[in-house]
């Protein structure tokens, strides 16, 4: 008996095509994300405390926001805690289109996260990456 998947049904539907979450948009070293909790500046939400800095100004104009999650041990085991960056992760890759320009952005989610209906966790997204982008344009000007 064969375990394989019907033909296929690995295929990703059109709509989400373009709109990945490729490594280049993701905060990955440990020195950027010390950078972003040191200089960097805060967003509070209830469910989640958003860090967010501009690079220096050397960095290319070009180069896309990047995003970073930190999950501790305290919000649970490692079930739980992929749960919560998994979801975390899609709601940046459905709202990251906000960001324009480069930024470094560390969510640092509550337990809360985890029990919560998505859609609220999609807002609540959306909404600090609207304020940083809203902060940073004001501090550009």
């Amino acid at each position: 008996m064969s375990a394989d998947a019907p033909k296929g049904s690995l295929k990703q539907p059109a709509a989400d095509a373009g709109a990945g979450f490729p490594r280049a948009a993701r905060l990955l070293k440990h020195s950027d994300f010390e950078r972003v909790y040191k200089q960097g500046r805060r967003h509070f939400s209830s469910h989640m405390t958003v860090f967010y800095l501009r690079p220096a100004e050397g960095a290319s104009p070009e180069r896309s926001a990047r995003v970073g999650f930190t999950v501790g041990r305290v919000l649970g085991g490692a079930v739980e805690r992929n749960r919560i960056k998994r979801r975390l992760r899609e709601a940046v890759r459905q709202r990251r289109s906000v960001l324009q320009g480069p930024v470094d952005v560390v969510i640092n989610p509550k337990k809360s996260v985890l029990t919560l209906e998505f859609s609220v966790v999609l807002e609540e997204v959306g909404r600090a990456l609207e304020v940083i982008a809203k902060k940073l344009t004001e501090v550009k000007k």
